[in-house]
């Protein structure tokens, strides 16, 4: 009790410390941090400083004090920081144990996860339902667009030349293939709607249960459809191909705008043969979490974003409250399935193909556990979850095992210790910050204060 009030005490004296001195304090400290940790290391790099002024800059000020437009001054601040960050990223401080910065590529991917986070949010933070099998979305997305902007159903006649060659805006496609090829800005689209079909056909009759039966229903789902990725070359033995089997769907069409565009308004041509091809596919990946952010945002606030809260918090009550669950959790479904979609056909894009071993049960669980660390329900923590994690899982382990172990002399690969860390790390965000490093201000109030139900015969007569 005493340590209890004590705490109190501290937060109440830190909170009567005006707002801007307070950020100025956080600041400082800062600051001072970065220097004990970095210096020792790698010495006082130019980039570090410049980088800590930039947070100051845009930290420590009030931009209220702009009126209307300072609400825009962070958001467009950050956005041209994230646009800006091929130019830079070769010229930034190392930082100690993690090692340098995420390259272009690996910032793509980062994006990708961000998406797939943002649309399981929907499904887990927004409705709170479980779902232990996303992988699902994803995978549908990517082979829907894989097998949509290929050779994969272009047949053979007896004399080996293709039986089907359809083209609809597909870019840099070679006519003597065959195969159908559809621009992949509109399988963008597809995929997603297509994804949101299935998935709220799959889920209808799955929504009725709830809790841990949901997550098993869910999990059984998730690992269904990578097995048909993987035996789609057959499919129920009808001799069609669907997937390619265990090689997957590869050689898929570009990305691009076309010689048209490319020679009248300087649009790309082509993403894969421009020489600045990462760069490309990092903007277009930029405008897509844009647009997943917006939706995610918009929906939080709505009528069937509140409904969605009130099945979180409480079923029941919700039911008699007069929210359909079905319909509303459908509705979760099938937009969660959305975004996986889109960001599974994006990521099929990116790397040309698709390949049932991506599609695996331990990526669920990566995503998933992406959704807890950011804080459930709150999009700035989930994309931040998901960076982070994407980050160790492409670049961050292999850089620290070799900074390890050109320190301190050892030869450990980090790499293959890669759930067991992330396992440590969730576990350390359990135990000291339960509702996630951003929470979402309803599940940090419920984590610090409590859920207090009073019975109505304690309740005093007024």
């Amino acid at each position: 009790m005493a340590a209890a009030q004590r705490e109190r005490s501290v937060r109440d004296r830190w909170h009567a410390i005006p707002a801007l001195h307070r950020r100025m304090i956080i600041a400082a400290v800062a600051g001072l941090l970065a220097l004990v940790v970095v210096g020792p290391f790698e010495g006082i790099d130019w980039s570090a400083v410049i980088t800590w002024v930039v947070f100051v800059v845009l930290y420590v000020p009030d931009w209220k004090f702009l009126g209307r437009f300072g609400k825009w001054v962070l958001p467009l601040a950050f956005l041209s920081l994230a646009v800006l960050f091929p130019y830079y990223n070769d010229s930034l401080f190392t930082m100690p144990i993690l090692g340098a910065f995420p390259d272009t590529h690996t910032a793509v991917v980062m994006l990708i996860y961000m998406m797939m986070a943002l649309g399981l949010n929907v499904v887990v933070g927004y409705a709170g339902l479980l779902d232990l099998g996303y992988v699902a979305f994803y995978a549908i997305g990517a082979y829907t667009a894989a097998s949509l902007a290929s050779t994969q159903f272009a047949g053979q006649d007896a004399k080996g030349n293709p039986v089907r060659n359809f083209n609809f805006g597909g870019i840099g496609v070679d006519k003597t293939l065959g195969g159908i090829h559809i621009s992949v800005w509109l399988l963008l689209l597809i995929a997603g709607l297509f994804t949101a079909l299935l998935g709220m056909l799959i889920g209808l009759p799955t929504l009725r249960l709830r809790g841990d039966y949901l997550a098993i229903v869910t999990l059984g789902f998730g690992e269904i459809l990578p097995q048909v990725a993987r035996n789609g070359n057959d499919f129920f033995n009808t001799g069609i191909n669907v997937t390619n089997g265990p090689q997957g769907i590869t050689s898929m069409d570009a990305i691009g705008f076309g010689s048209w565009l490319h020679r009248n308004v300087g649009l790309p041509e082509n993403y894969l043969t421009a020489a600045n091809s990462d760069r490309l596919f990092f903007w277009t990946a930029i405008l897509l979490v844009i647009f997943t952010v917006f939706v995610s945002l918009r929906l939080r606030v709505s009528k069937l974003g509140r409904a969605w809260i009130a099945i979180r918090e409480d079923e029941t009550a919700a039911a008699a409250m007069g929210v359909p669950l079905m319909r509303t959790k459908t509705f979760a479904y099938a937009i969660g399935a959305f975004f996986g979609g889109v960001a599974g056909a994006y990521f099929a894009e990116y790397t040309t193909g698709a390949n049932p071993d991506s599609f695996s049960f331990n990526f669920s669980v990566f995503v998933l556990v992406a959704v807890i660390l950011g804080g459930m329900g709150n999009v700035w923590g989930v994309m931040f979850g998901a960076a982070f994690l994407a980050y160790l899982d492409q670049q961050g382990l292999a850089d620290t095992g070799a900074w390890i172990n050109q320190h301190l002399h050892t030869n450990i690969e980090v790499p293959k210790y890669e759930f067991g860390i992330y396992g440590v790390i969730l576990l350390l965000v359990m135990l000291f910050r339960p509702n996630g490093l951003i929470p979402e201000a309803r599940h940090k109030l419920e984590f610090e204060q409590g859920v207090h139900d009073e019975p109505f015969y304690d309740v005093s007569a007024v």
